[in-house]
């Protein structure tokens, strides 16, 4: 696909002189928020699932797997779409799905089956990954070039206000009522209605979502035609996975896949953690509006993180930030009360400059072949659905706190991974 313009607009370096750019603008900003704030709002339906079906924490965890699959099976379908139809059709096809996700709880709530629930979450995510293809060249395409990088670090703060906001909303609407019933004094009748009034207050969450999706989609809709973009259906995606060849690609690649899966494992065990009588000892609620502190640690983080990019060596900044997120969670799982919880929530401000961090370095001298990088690195995504599983494992079999040496181990190959790429490509 080439590169596309708003209407009328010159193909020229400087910013097109157009009204549309603004609208536009608007749009992909909003798009970036929603993604962020849904996937985020994961946290806290982790314990409400564990809760309602008596699940072991590898059980649970199988939301995140259920969930972020959907990068690695979408994502280059979602881009193979793009080409076809465009970056604003695509949106639609994005946000009408994740319409269709939210819109699968209600029956699988009436099903009362845990794989219903998964299902749902499954095309949710879909959704979501074909928007997040979409999401990311987009808002580099509205402007200048030369101001593309401001305009994406302005685009991730909004996806790291939705991942702050949502989990919070979403520990009143959802979580509430987790500390009220004690599921072991109920018999098998009572048992179901509670779990099917349980499920309902998940589904009023998930169709206000729906309902707030179909009206974004009907305005991107609407929009469609102020971005003039030239499809090209030719070629096939699957050559993008020749760049794996490539040393500093490929372990660039993993270290997503590492990062994801690291960062999606911690905040899946927040709240639990944060009940534990030896950490904080709070109640599912007043744990669950916990979640935001860690997501908005990294929202923090990326502004403070720009400055000191600006002036330090990215490789250097990458493996400080993954050795101090491995410190972390030794100090948290090796203490107690107070210095336990926040240094467990702390994790969220290192982790701000990781995944911007590390997809530039990996992508670094790919040159025409970028957007086909991207794609695979996209695909990485999934280790949001293999790391929190195999930390799940680990804590049936051996405890929340030790089962922080998982991601610990994820945060330490990043590390390695920085000092590596820490000189320009060309002088490694």
């Amino acid at each position: 696909m080439q590169i596309g313009h708003p209407a009328g607009a010159a193909q020229t370096g400087t910013a097109p002189a157009n009204p549309n750019v603004a609208s536009l603008r608007v749009f992909v900003f909003a798009l970036f928020f929603i993604f962020g704030g849904i996937t985020s709002l994961n946290d806290v339906i982790i314990p409400k699932l564990k809760d309602l079906f008596t699940l072991s924490y590898a059980q649970a965890m199988l939301v995140q797997s259920a969930f972020f699959a959907a990068y690695f099976i979408v994502s280059l379908p979602a881009a193979s779409i793009v080409r076809r139809i465009g970056y604003m059709r695509t949106a639609v096809v994005g946000l009408l799905t994740m319409t269709a996700g939210c819109l699968l709880f209600i029956p699988a709530a009436s099903s009362s089956l845990f794989g219903a629930f998964l299902l749902a979450l499954f095309v949710l995510a879909a959704g979501i990954t074909i928007v997040q293809v979409v999401a990311n060249p987009l808002i580099s395409m509205l402007g200048a070039p030369q101001t593309a990088s401001s305009r994406l670090t302005f685009a991730q703060a909004f996806n790291s206000l939705g991942t702050t906001v949502f989990p919070y909303v979403g520990a009143i609407l959802i979580l509430g009522s987790l500390a009220k019933v004690d599921q072991a004094t109920l018999d098998a009748i009572q048992l179901a209605a509670y779990r099917a009034a349980e499920s309902q207050v998940v589904v009023n969450t998930y169709i206000g979502l729906a309902i707030a999706l179909a009206i974004v989609a009907a305005m991107v809709w609407a929009n469609r035609t102020k971005l003039v973009e030239h499809t090209s259906p030719e070629g096939s995606i699957l050559n993008a996975f020749g760049l794996l060849q490539r040393p500093r690609f490929a372990f660039g690649t993993l270290c997503i896949f590492l990062y994801v899966g690291a960062e999606v494992a911690v905040g899946s065990i927040i709240v639990n953690y944060l009940m534990q009588l030896d950490v904080l000892g709070l109640g599912p609620e007043a744990a669950g509006k916990h979640v935001p502190l860690y997501w908005g640690g990294a929202m923090v983080g990326r502004f403070l993180g720009a400055y000191v990019l600006r002036i330090c060596s990215p490789g250097k900044v990458l493996a400080v930030a993954g050795g101090l997120a491995a410190l972390l969670l030794l100090i948290s799982a090796n203490t107690t009360g107070v210095v336990s919880g926040w240094s467990l929530l702390a994790i969220g401000l290192v982790n701000s400059i990781m995944f911007p961090t590390i997809f530039t370095l990996a992508s670094e001298g790919l040159g025409e072949r970028t957007a086909e990088g991207s794609g695979l690195i996209c695909m990485a995504i999934v280790g949001g659905a293999i790391v929190p599983l195999i930390t799940g494992f680990a804590a049936d079999m051996a405890g929340l706190r030790l089962s922080l040496a998982v991601p610990a181990v994820c945060y330490l190959l990043i590390l390695v991974f920085g000092w590596y790429a820490r000189r320009p490509l060309q002088n490694c």
